[in-house]
């Protein structure tokens, strides 16, 4: 049979309802007994009986607070895996004595996922004091913060008297990336003439100038910008407009059926992520599908906006999913063009992931396949060779660390 403590109202009333009996007992005591005896037991009773009156008027209802959040390379960018800081400064106006502070934080993750964090301050002589707290390890989302909770009891626990500030605060963990220096079969396809084809219009440049750029050592004289290497002092070099954008698709498989742990899916959700920074710091139109719950598609786009927009939807994107990837890509159609690259980031494999792949190949685009799994067997290596020997990109990851070599071509699986 289960036992609830009593609440901090019920306490209340116990305690007002026995010190008010011990009260009535003393008056009692002395109206028909008298003497010294009598006299100190009341006396001592009333100050006990002020003492936890006043008590109400503490100022803890009119406390104030600032909540400051310290990250731990003191950046305002959070990513996944992270713990953060909290510092609650904390000041209760008036005299009353208070013994200590009581300190209720909240944090509330999405509209769900509620962490809350309790601790105990002593005041110094101003009656000020700080609460410091760390977080555990955050999930990617969005995250808020409302109401810091303050409580106090008298020095024999019988009263609680409490307050709230409302410091309203959010902030975004974004996905765990890592950097991309270079993708060696991006640069380079391995698929032939045709795919070489698309490629060098890609990196074929017009007469138009698109801005000015720093010298790179190999440019020819035909392109200094000698105008702004004069104003600046330094060698600049004129930047041309490409005759075609190159194009990147990336799709995440949320179907909630393939994923043997969350960490696997969080795992396919930084390899997007970062790829996505990737294509972001190459001028690269990236393009995004995603269909959970809600189908997400973002056509190929470049510039900042276009990154940040689709970094928004990896911050709150879940293994939600039934439908299949075929399923998926045949409602979206319109997101492919030929010369496209079309990255899907999934474990699966097999038939099913093979036919994906050669039907893009008949649609004139590159095909990929990130194979992400965190256990690895026998069985990846081997599907990724096969792709190879068909002439697809594929790599197989089981941590992010483990993405920048894979594409660098660090890792061979022939």
């Amino acid at each position: 049979m289960k036992r609830f403590a009593p609440s901090a109202t019920q306490k209340s009333r116990q305690a007002t309802f026995i010190l008010g009996f011990l009260l009535v007992l003393s008056f009692l005591f002395i109206l028909f007994q008298g003497g010294k005896l009598a006299s100190m037991l009341f006396v001592i009773l009333s100050l006990l009986t002020v003492y936890l009156v006043l008590g109400k008027w503490s100022g803890i209802r009119q406390a104030e607070a600032h909540r400051e959040i310290i990250t731990a390379d003191d950046t305002e960018r959070i990513q996944a895996g992270q713990s953060i800081q909290i510092k609650l400064r904390i000041h209760v106006p008036g005299a009353w004595p208070i013994p200590y502070l009581l300190v209720k934080d909240e944090m509330i993750r999405g509209n769900k996922e509620k962490m809350g964090m309790k601790g105990s301050v002593v005041l110094n002589w101003m009656r000020k004091g700080e609460y410091v707290y760390k977080t555990p390890p955050l999930r990617r989302g969005h995250y808020s913060m409302k109401k810091a909770e303050f409580a106090t009891e008298d020095v024999f626990g019988l009263y609680e008297h409490t307050g709230t500030v409302d410091l309203p605060y959010s902030f975004v963990v974004f996905p765990q990336t890592i950097e991309i220096r270079n993708w060696a079969q991006f640069s380079h396809s391995p698929r032939g003439s045709r795919h070489h084809s698309v490629n060098a219009r890609m990196q074929r440049e017009t007469t138009q100038i698109n801005g000015v750029r720093e010298y790179i050592h190999g440019d020819r004289l035909s392109r200094i910008h000698w105008n702004a290497t004069a104003r600046t002092g330094n060698w600049r070099s004129k930047e041309f407009e490409r005759e075609t954008l190159p194009k990147m698709v990336i799709i995440i498989d949320r179907n909630r059926g393939i994923y043997r742990t969350q960490a696997d899916f969080e795992l396919a959700v930084s390899a997007a992520a970062s790829l996505l920074q990737f294509g972001a710091q190459r001028n690269i139109a990236v393009g995004l599908l995603s269909s959970g719950k809600d189908t997400y598609m973002a056509l190929p786009k470049t510039g900042p906006r276009q990154a940040e927009i689709l970094m928004d939807h990896l911050v709150e994107v879940e293994s939600d999913g039934s439908r299949t990837l075929q399923q998926v890509i045949n409602n979206s159609k319109e997101l492919f063009s030929p010369g496209t690259l079309v990255i899907f980031v999934t474990p699966r494999r097999g038939t099913d992931t093979l036919a994906l792949l050669h039907s893009v190949e008949k649609q004139r685009m590159l095909a990929c396949h990130l194979c992400v799994e965190s256990v690895k067997d026998s069985s990846t290596d081997h599907w990724v060779r096969e792709i190879h020997k068909l002439g697809f990109m594929g790599y197989a990851i089981q941590s992010l660390t483990d993405l920048p070599a894979a594409l660098g071509g660090a890792k061979p699986y022939a």
